[in-house]
């Protein structure tokens, strides 16, 4: 078996990443898909692996705390528009279509909160934008959730993943077919 990572010393197959490309070409986002061989098409594949990745994280968490998805916010809840979608970033965005990982998202996030203070700033920053310290506090809330779980989850799958080299982050400069410049 040829390994593309590994988490938590468990091997994620080269042919699970196949298959998973598999399922993506064969549904109706095929036509706007890269072709394979090519660098996009590998930078697909390392996007994939680490879907993959992260949904075995997410669920090796989710069991160890117990969690069960019938109680976990609805995704709309979490991510209700495309902005918050790409504020997370793609993969956990993708991750959090499984209720489960809503749940660990609920559970990882319980202690999360804004103060008076940050409420007040935001208003006095944003006037007008939102009729009442109710609605920033949401907002506000939300947005630190979101970005608490986005850095548990990278911290987490620091710790317990290795990729195989061809199966690097797509943005990790070092692999050959990074083109993200600044």
């Amino acid at each position: 078996m040829t390994i593309a990572a590994m988490v938590d010393g468990a091997p994620v197959s080269v042919a699970e990443v196949d298959a998973r490309e598999a399922r993506l070409r064969a549904s109706r986002a095929s036509p706007s898909l890269p072709r394979p061989g090519t660098s996009e098409g590998r930078q697909l594949r390392r996007w994939l692996t680490q879907l993959l990745v992260t949904e075995r994280v997410v669920a090796a968490e989710a069991a160890a705390r117990k969690l069960r998805p019938d109680a976990a916010p609805s995704e709309e809840e979490l991510l209700p528009d495309m902005a918050v979608r790409l504020e997370i970033g793609s993969v956990a965005a993708s991750v959090l279509a499984d209720p489960l990982a809503r749940a660990l998202f609920d559970s990882v996030t319980a202690d999360v909160d804004v103060s008076d203070d940050d409420v007040a700033s935001y208003r006095t920053r944003n006037p007008g934008r939102f009729s009442g310290d109710t609605d920033i506090a949401v907002h506000l809330r939300g947005a630190a959730r979101r970005r608490a779980f986005r850095l548990w989850l990278d911290a987490r799958c620091a710790a317990v993943v290795r990729l195989a080299p061809g199966y690097e982050h797509p943005g990790d400069p070092r692999q050959p077919d990074n083109t993200h410049r600044h």
